[in-house]
């Protein structure tokens, strides 16, 4: 939207793993000086792995951390574009870099010849203490900056959303338009919606986000926008943590949204009983319930929120509600920033054969704009029924003991042939399903120790070349800071037993593996973290 603001032709390649990336700068370094690279290529060393001439510049705005410490030194060929209140925690250059020091070979033979040779002897025995004591300093130098390094590396986690600081960007530059905006505050949902950020940030976030919207609201408060039957509205909400339930049935809302399913487990009579107990208790007749949201009774929906609020803290839901964005294109579509984020991912992911993955993410991009809002609706029916295999999955997962404990992990893998298992060959859906099975085991789980492991899982990829893809993800607890090491771990286990694995997705927790080296590879794994 900024390059249109300023008429500056560019060109937009999808790419989902480090191999399309090294790919499409192959095709386009030619004809390219500089690249900009959204959400990828920050926790990697760029140079070394693009290997760019000279004069190719890269700026990138990457959520991941922890960020390359090459990336952030080299000033010349790569900008990093990042909030300056985030803080990068790199370690100091001194630590980390020195110069080449040049060999100094002193022979014997050089002295000049009227010298004693007891002085030759001395000033040889010098130069070797000297040399020696170097070699020493080099060494320990060495030893420092590799735990250093290792310290920095070994946790990965992810900053302020690439769409808000793009935002940020946009508003200093005085082009900041409502669109780009809502794009901010969906960037943050997503965020939010696939646990990539501790709750604390997301609250710092949204408030910074809540005064653009007033802003921009007081912006736009003529009388003719007001009125006008296709205006964008924005609006900050203090809404239900249900997913689409304006978009669903609050039955199906409530049996669908990992808080409440985990809480309820309506796969289970007990659950479906506790479940009808909750709804009495706010005061819903089953038959309003298991319809529309659309279609119920106005006198019901009126006070909704605060009584299921109210019924939920009984029951042990303290945050039933969050604070939120919603957005109105007119007077007919509502939609919340969750809705349109877990649209646009069943979009991205979405199973269909015939679609590749640069026409999922076209067809994702052309969702966000109001012009497409049956793009959009698309993508709520793909997200409901990517939401109601996650549940299953969960329920099956439970109920047939598949989570099994490693150790220092849980371990959960799906078998090829269980249905719906082609949703989750995916990175994001796999590691949403992961991060929704981990919540709802801790609840589920009657073992205090398993209540504190991070959970490993694995979906089958590809039945032809026999391989999985494997996910890891931190342990689930109030406090956690959302940082997961199991990218290097990953790293180490398949270094150790030369498993067959690509570590080619962005998030370095994410591995494809040859399914036959599964076992060694957890083995490794298990004594690893052990």
């Amino acid at each position: 939207a900024l390059f249109q603001c300023d008429h500056v032709p560019y060109t937009l390649v999808p790419v989902s793993g480090w191999q399309e990336l090294e790919t499409a700068f192959l095709e386009h370094k030619e004809q390219f000086h500089y690249f900009i690279l959204i959400n990828c290529g920050a926790n990697v060393d760029l140079l070394d792995i693009l290997q760019p001439d000279e004069d190719a510049i890269f700026f990138v705005c990457d959520t991941h951390r922890p960020v390359n410490v090459v990336n952030v030194y080299n000033d010349t060929q790569i900008k990093l574009l990042i909030k300056q209140d985030d803080d990068l925690e790199v370690p100091a250059y001194d630590d980390l870099f020195r110069d080449e020091e040049e060999d100094e070979e002193h022979s014997g033979n050089e002295s000049d010849e009227g010298s004693e040779p007891s002085e030759k002897r001395t000033r040889l025995e010098e130069e070797i203490v000297e040399q020696t004591m170097k070699r020493r300093q080099r060494r320990e130098w060495e030893a420092r900056r590799r735990d250093i390094l290792f310290d920095y590396e070994q946790y990965e986690y992810h900053g302020t959303s690439s769409a808000l600081v793009m935002f940020d960007l946009a508003w200093m530059m005085s082009k900041d338009l409502s669109d780009m905006l809502w794009w901010a505050i969906v960037g943050l949902t997503d965020q939010w919606v696939q646990d990539k950020i501790t709750q604390m940030k997301y609250v710092t976030d949204v408030g910074v986000l809540q005064r653009h919207v007033s802003r921009h609201s007081h912006r736009h408060q003529d009388e003719e926008h007001v009125l006008s039957v296709d205006c964008t509205r924005i609006s900050f909400e203090y809404d239900l943590r249900l997913v689409l339930y304006q978009h669903w049935s609050l039955h199906d809302s409530l049996c669908n949204t990992c808080y409440t399913a985990a809480r309820f487990k309506p796969w289970s009579l007990h659950g479906q009983k506790r479940l009808q107990e909750f709804l009495a208790d706010v005061g819903l007749p089953l038959k309003q319930v298991k319809q529309k949201f659309q279609s119920m009774d106005i006198s019901l929906k009126e006070n909704l929120r605060e009584m299921i609020e109210e019924s939920a803290n009984k029951f042990g839901m303290k945050d039933m509600r969050i604070q939120t964005f919603s957005i109105h294109f007119g007077f007919k579509h509502k939609f919340l920033a969750s809705d349109v984020v877990f649209a646009t991912m069943a979009l991205m992911e979405s199973p269909e054969k015939d679609g590749s993955g640069t026409d999922n993410f076209i067809q994702a991009l052309d969702s966000l704009s109001r012009s497409n809002l049956d793009k959009l609706y698309r993508g709520l029916e793909l997200a409901k029924r990517q939401l109601r295999a996650t549940q299953q999955t969960i329920a099956s997962c439970l109920c047939t003991n598949l989570v099994i404990s490693q150790g220092p992990f849980l371990y959960c893998s799906l078998m090829e042939g269980t249905p719906d298992v082609v949703l989750f060959s995916k990175p994001a859906s796999l590691s949403l399903l992961s991060k929704h099975l981990l919540k709802s085991f801790v609840c589920w789980t009657k073992n205090r120790r398993c209540k504190l492991l991070p959970l490993v899982m694995a979906a089958p990829l590809s039945v032809e070349q026999g391989t999985v893809t494997m996910v890891g993800i931190p342990p689930e607890t109030d406090s956690s800071d959302k940082k997961n090491f199991f990218g290097r771990a990953f790293e180490k286990a398949a270094e150790s037993t030369n498993s067959r694995t690509m570590h080619n997705h962005f998030d370095l927790s994410v591995i494809e593996l040859k399914a036959e080296d599964r076992s060694k590879f957890l083995d490794a794994l298990v004594s690893l973290l052990s």
